[in-house]
């Protein structure tokens, strides 16, 4: 039994190798296996078993540890940075800098809160850096400041990951709790809530049309295109009925003719200038065409669609088709005018097929060419990310140079791929399934080496007092959150969903975002809000991850 013995308590690579996928197996299981009314701790459980499995003499190689560590770290920001990449900037546009800044002002709040603690408790800031990202449910953060330490000072802390282990589960409440809270402190009702929205201007529904029987000399052998300029409007036509009663599908490069009856996509402000044209008749809908309306899954693979607003590309006024969902990274969005595209997006399209298939041709669908992921680039843009993560800077008020770090500097290089990467032919897309993997290996692989580097003085620090850093957490969780949310309600008058939205995204936490979700299945509110502040949110958690171990260790 001495190989057993060996394999579970021994040394070297393979029993490492062993115990490192046992302890994520073993949490991945308990992460789908134990809930509290629905409520879970997730894959964090990797991190408590590695502990467990440390505490009881079960260690891995030195060596294995950091590379574990490291490369999986940077794994899970690397995809992390893909996936908000294309939306980073976009989401600074209308209605996004008001979130993001509310966003970005909860994680100022936290790390202020956290640094007072630490004044007021005599609490070590690095320990202290640990329990705040433990309170805010962020890893990658975690990861910054763990990297940034052990770059300052050439040792690793466990205390750390401990902190950070013993406020998670009560920053996973925390969060929910806080939504809540502002529900019962602002007396909010569901049902009054959603009829406040309803009652709103749908973009979609502001759209009308006007039927011409076109009678102008001028219209006669001129294309949609010219009469846009003949009229000095954008002149979007839907449907076009021949003299002979044949119904087309036309596009900007169409020829009219006198005597045609087109069917106009125009506000209330521009029906004088079209009824320049003729005069206004009415096109009757044929039941049969009617009856061949689909709806169809497109994916968007055209690289010059990426960032483009869906209101600018004019696909139901030009097509006669009604985009309705969007999916990406598994989250349904609406598909407002405002919503801004990214490649990989699954749209879902609802119209005449001849239409469909003219709007599938506009977005691309050619899945062929993203099924396969462009490891060069991958690999390439992890690379770059190193370099740039090891180059010194000098900020004032620092000692010594700052570094990004791998964390730091792989996650800015994957959001500028992502960002401008199509617009510069570097294929950086990987469907969801795939995006998903790596950056579940790479949480896992993290999670488990801090784990068992954490393992050994987990139970001592908590038996010595560490379990007060449980009640740091629980005061970091809800102060900030509950300020910016009384903000964010009061005086800024944020719908309650857009408001939950807010609040899980700025934690980057994906249970709070399903219960948020879960409230309401007639908006996307908290979807948008959500999907709007993260990018931000995750690249201001790391980078304070950093700042907090640089500037006050």
């Amino acid at each position: 039994m001495d190989w057993l013995n060996s394999l579970f308590f021994g040394t070297g690579v393979p029993h490492s190798i062993f115990i490192l996928t046992l302890a994520i197996a073993l949490g991945i299981f308990l992460s789908h296996h134990l809930k509290f009314k629905g409520i879970t701790l997730g894959i964090t459980w990797i991190l408590f078993c590695a502990i467990a499995f440390s505490h009881f003499g079960m260690h891995l190689d030195p060596m294995v540890e950091t590379f574990a560590k490291d490369f999986g770290l940077i794994l899970f920001v690397y995809s992390i940075g893909l996936q908000v990449g294309p939306s980073f900037f976009s989401s600074f546009g209308k209605g996004g800098i008001k979130l993001n800044l509310l966003a970005g002002s909860i994680v100022f709040l936290g790390c202020l809160t956290a640094y007072l603690i630490h004044l007021l408790s005599g609490v070590d800031i690095a320990t202290m850096t640990g329990v705040l990202f433990g309170a805010v449910t962020n890893t990658p953060g975690l990861g910054a400041a763990q990297q940034a330490f052990t770059d300052t000072t050439g040792i690793i802390n466990p205390n750390i990951a401990s902190g950070y282990a013993m406020a998670y589960p009560l920053g996973v409440v925390g969060i929910i709790f806080v939504i809540l809270a502002l529900r019962w402190l602002f007396r909010i009702k569901l049902d009054k809530e959603e009829e406040r929205l309803k009652a709103e201007s749908d973009v979609q529904k502001e759209i009308s049309h006007i039927d011409i029987l076109l009678a102008n000399p001028q219209v006669e052998g001129a294309s949609i295109k010219e009469l846009s300029s003949l009229c000095n409007i954008n002149l979007i036509v839907s449907r076009l009925v021949r003299p002979s009663g044949e119904d087309e599908m036309p596009d900007v490069e169409t020829v009219l003719h006198v005597g045609d009856r087109v069917r106009v996509v125009v506000d209330k402000e521009h029906e004088k200038s079209v009824l320049l044209l003729g005069m206004q008749t009415t096109i009757q809908t044929d039941p049969k065409q009617q009856a061949h309306l689909v709806s169809r899954h497109i994916v968007v693979t055209k690289p010059e669609l990426n960032g483009k607003r869906i209101g600018d590309l004019n696909v139901r006024a030009t097509y006669h088709v009604s985009i309705t969902r969007i999916r990406r990274a598994g989250i349904e969005l609406l598909a407002t005018r405002d919503l801004h595209l990214q490649l990989g997006d699954r749209i879902l399209v609802v119209g005449e097929e001849r239409a469909v298939n003219k709007v599938e041709k506009l977005f691309g669908n050619s899945t062929k060419r993203l099924d396969v992921p462009n490891l060069a680039s991958i690999f390439l843009g992890i690379a770059v990310g190193v370099v740039l993560g090891a180059l010194p800077i000098m900020l004032p008020g620092l000692s010594q140079p700052f570094k990004l770090g791998i964390a730091g500097g792989s996650l800015i290089v994957a959001i500028l791929l992502g960002c401008f990467g199509p617009k510069m032919h570097i294929i950086t897309y990987t469907t969801s399934s795939a995006n998903l993997m790596i950056r579940e290996i790479g949480i896992a692989m993290f999670l488990a080496a801090v784990g068992f580097g954490a393992g050994k003085t987990f139970i001592p620090t908590l038996l010595d007092g560490g379990y007060i850093w449980i009640g740091y957490g629980v005061i970091i969780t809800l102060v900030p959150l509950l300020i910016v949310g009384t903000i964010g309600r009061l005086w800024l008058k944020l719908d309650y969903f857009t408001l939950m939205g807010l609040i899980a995204g700025s934690t980057t936490d994906p249970p709070a975002l399903a219960y948020a979700t879960s409230l309401s299945s007639t908006n996307d509110r908290a979807a948008v809000a959500y999907s709007t502040v993260y990018p931000l949110t995750m690249f201001l958690r790391v980078l304070s991850g950093q700042m907090m171990i640089l500037f006050f260790l």
